[in-house]
């Protein structure tokens, strides 16, 4: 009985674990996606792409110039940053202002993914690399560990979220981004550099989605296709949350992240996913405009 009781605590020490690691990843990628969709109206089907590219950056400049491991961070971040700017004045500057803004970006977005990932393949190759942000060492827990690189991905995770919802709501620049959101033409009007807003807004979901992208490949493997799974989640917890909103979303992540890993440990792990996507589904029909969305009114 002893045993029994020991074991089943070990299993729930390992579904917490998981879960809340699990849980920030999906969280922080899933911000980054809420504030475009939330703050232009942009659904960034390269969400995936940018993720792999703050890995990569991250890769790269640390092995390059020998830099310590914890600098692959911040180099993720400096080439989140980069390239969302640079996707907001090559792209998304020229379309936001035309009919069809939000399917054509789509389509043009989905266009950007499939270029990084061939690039990627002809610079690095389709094989795994290995991500030098690692944090090596575990705390031990009975018999379960507790591995540092978990409590930096948790660690960084909450504390960038925090900084995003500071930005967002304490500062000058949050407050234009959200005037902005609520009504770009009386924000204009008013005085407001909505371009200038716009590009913020893209270097800041640049810079959230490279940290998802070091998070991620810190515990898997770097390839070209790393962000594909991370995208389709992120756009899961936005749908269940409700469109644009960022709070929501992060509760959702960290609820199905748990929920997954408890299905995962409990059940099997092929059946972690199809799972929480049957979930997903009762949750959609249940609430289609998500579970902290609100419903809209259309009059013709």
């Amino acid at each position: 009985m002893v045993c029994k009781e020991c074991s089943g605590v070990n299993t729930l020490l390992d579904i917490i674990i998981s879960g809340l690691t699990v849980g920030a990843l999906y969280a922080v990628g899933t911000v980054a996606l809420s504030v475009l969709w939330g703050n232009l109206g942009m659904l960034n089907m390269a969400h995936g792409a940018m993720l792999g590219i703050g890995g990569y950056s991250s890769y790269v400049l640390v092995n390059s110039f020998d830099l310590p491991w914890w600098l692959g961070l911040p180099c993720g971040m400096a080439g989140g940053l980069v390239v969302g700017l640079l996707l907001y004045y090559l792209i998304v500057r020229w379309m936001f202002e035309k009919p069809e803004f939000t399917l054509n970006i789509i389509i043009a977005t989905i266009g950007v993914a499939l270029l990084f990932e061939s690039l990627t393949v002809n610079f690095f190759g389709g094989q795994g690399q290995k991500q030098p942000f690692i944090f090596e060492g575990f705390i031990r827990l009975g018999k379960s560990t507790l591995p540092y690189q978990t409590l930096v991905i948790i660690g960084a995770s909450v504390v960038l979220m925090l900084i995003v919802g500071g930005i967002l709501r304490r500062t000058n620049m949050g407050l234009v981004i959200r005037a902005s959101a609520q009504d770009r033409a009386a924000a204009s009007l008013m005085g407001v550099p909505t371009r200038k807003v716009m590009a913020q807004v893209m270097a800041l979901a640049g810079v959230v989605t490279a940290v998802s992208g070091v998070m991620v490949t810190s515990l898997t493997t770097l390839h070209p296709s790393v962000g594909h799974d991370p995208m389709l989640r992120a756009l899961i917890f936005c749908c269940v949350a409700g469109l644009g909103n960022i709070n929501g979303a992060v509760y959702v992540a960290f609820a199905l992240g748990l929920f997954e890993m408890t299905i995962q440990y409990t059940v099997a792990a092929q059946f972690g996913l199809p799972t929480v996507l049957g979930l997903v589904i009762l949750l959609l029909i249940w609430r289609p405009e998500g579970l902290f969305g609100h419903a809209r009114v259309s009059h013709s």
